[in-house]
């Protein structure tokens, strides 16, 4: 479900469940006669009353000021989105996120979608869900900890001084480690080591939701979402099921907006 509480006048209005509703409303947009072009700011205003009331009078629902999880408004605003995923349904899903980190970030999705064969709405599924949860919505592509405690872990790689700092987990998929960085940077025709300053593969939007593509094809999770084996995914991603509740919902929330 894509919504937790009700939203409307006299509901409980949290900003991300009005957000999902304003963008529900606009993917409607042009379904019939209907015309909407929310700002989606997660604030229940005149402009959203009147969106809502005048998506219900064509498509027939009976009037309601608010909206909640399972209601026929919500299950008409599922049966009107679209079949391809724009900016719109990608913030649907990762609804946490920014606007200006959505657009930044939705062709980059979009390519590593189609460089990896992540071709189905349930891989898109999986995929989305991870990464919401690892990147925070795309708040955060580099780890937050300053990398020292990978210092001298010979089993990433990190046989230099100064390449737990160096080498320290960035993109949507954390890449941590030298000889990872290397591998990537083999499969990508780039070098980290060398060349290129690792610290790309957390500022290029490309790179740091390519490295995500990368280490998904890498350990053949489209094996897994095919399955729809959430926590065998997420185990091969963290190494255990950390977060493990946070994805389900993330994937709970993306096969609803793919139409699953």
């Amino acid at each position: 479900m894509c919504i937790k509480q009700s939203v409307g006048e006299g509901g409980n209005n949290d900003k991300g469940d009005v957000r999902t509703v304003q963008l529900l409303l606009n993917m409607n947009s042009g379904r019939g006669e209907f015309v909407c072009a929310l700002v989606t700011d997660g604030l229940w205003g005149p402009g959203s009353r009147t969106a809502l009331k005048r998506y219900q009078e064509l498509q027939g629902i009976a009037q309601s000021k608010t909206v909640s999880a399972n209601d026929d408004i919500i299950k008409a605003l599922r049966a009107g989105l679209p079949s391809t995923i724009g900016t719109a349904t990608l913030w649907a899903v990762l609804i946490d996120a920014t606007g200006a980190k959505v657009e930044a970030f939705r062709q980059p999705i979009l390519d590593v979608f189609a460089r990896y064969k992540i071709d189905t709405p349930l891989r898109q599924a999986h995929f989305l869900a991870q990464i919401a949860h690892e990147s925070g919505c795309l708040l955060y592509t580099e780890e937050i900890a300053s990398g020292s405690a990978y210092e001298g872990r010979k089993d990433l790689g990190n046989t230099q001084s100064g390449d737990g700092k160096r080498f320290k987990g960035r993109g949507l998929i954390q890449l941590t480690g030298r000889a990872n960085y290397r591998h990537y940077g083999q499969a990508c025709g780039r070098d980290f080591e060398l060349k290129d300053a690792p610290t790309l593969v957390s500022t290029d939007p490309f790179l740091a939701v390519d490295v995500a593509g990368w280490f998904w094809d890498s350990r053949k999770l489209n094996t897994y979402a095919d399955k729809d084996d959430v926590k065998e995914v997420t185990r091969r991603i963290n190494g255990g099921f950390n977060g493990l509740d946070d994805r389900i919902a993330y994937l709970t929330r993306a096969k609803w907006l793919l139409g699953l």
